[in-house]
């Protein structure tokens, strides 16, 4: 039976060093976005940093993706 995407994920949150780092590291950018959304107004600086942190956020998510897929495959050929 296959595994809901939610239990995947807290598998892999709990086993796989690299997925837990990858996971950190992006709930480290949101919360770092957050604390940008929160000001009134975004200097220069602010806007250029929100988006590499976004950019960055991407990346993670992308590479997290990458890891959730090839444990589907090989549960699938198992």
């Amino acid at each position: 039976m296959a595994k809901t995407p939610d239990s995947l994920r807290e598998e892999l949150l709990a086993t796989n060093e690299e997925f837990r780092s990858l996971y950190d590291r992006h709930q480290d950018c949101e919360r770092r976005l957050t604390e940008l959304h929160q000001k009134s107004l975004l200097s220069e600086k602010d806007e250029l940093e929100e988006k590499q942190i976004k950019r960055q956020k991407l990346f993670l998510k992308d590479q997290m993706e990458a890891i959730l897929r090839q444990r589907r495959t090989e549960e699938a050929s198992a």
